[in-house]
């Protein structure tokens, strides 16, 4: 199989993340459930407007890349729940390195190491474009379930401290956004949207 094949074989495989829906609820389309394609869409897109909120300098291409192919293993691996139990969240891990292997395996060699290899960096979150863009893949859902009255937390009884946890990574790659992630925190538990503990 030529090179051409084998990245439209990936490409149409794509498509399916479309089909991979998440519990975050979209507010201006009546409520329903985001699917991982937006969702991956969404945190690139606010990754850019949200870059020279950045504590070290980023590259905010790669960190677009890594926001892009993040979520590709939910493919073949599914969507957890970013508050779902502990030990369903360890079972993902293994299902994911699996999809991760599958599907960018589609893709000529030098393409799929270097995706895979982008892939690994955001799980791993310890460069700075990678502590980014997770913070990113945290952040985005967190104001939407502000805007949605609480939205996925309030309809999973989520706890203030879960929400904290989450986005950590705040702290390090984007304190500004961190001071601004806690405020946002502290309301929605005032408000009821998350349970204080």
């Amino acid at each position: 199989m030529n090179d051409l094949s084998q990245q439209l074989q990936f490409i149409n495989e794509m498509d399916k993340l479309k089909a991979v829906y998440r519990r975050a609820l979209i507010k201006a389309d009546n409520n329903r459930r985001e699917n991982s394609a937006e969702h991956s869409w969404h945190i690139a897109l606010t990754a850019h407007v949200l870059a020279p909120y950045a504590e070290e300098p980023i590259d905010v291409g790669r960190v677009t890349l890594m926001l892009l192919l993040h979520d590709i293993v939910e493919i073949d691996a599914g969507d957890t729940f970013a508050f779902d139990d502990s030990a369903i969240l360890a079972e993902q891990s293994d299902k994911e390195i699996a999809a991760a292997k599958r599907l960018f395996g589609l893709l000529p060699p030098s393409q799929a190491e270097r995706f895979i290899s982008l892939w690994m960096e955001f799980e791993e979150a310890e460069t700075p474009d990678a502590s980014f863009a997770k913070a990113m893949d945290r952040v985005l859902p967190l104001m939407q379930n502000i805007q949605n009255n609480g939205g996925s937390w309030a309809a999973n009884t989520v706890k203030k401290s879960q929400v904290i946890n989450r986005n950590r990574h705040l702290e390090r790659s984007a304190p500004k956004l961190w001071g601004f992630v806690l405020e946002e925190i502290e309301k929605a538990t005032e408000k009821g949207w998350l349970q204080d503990t």
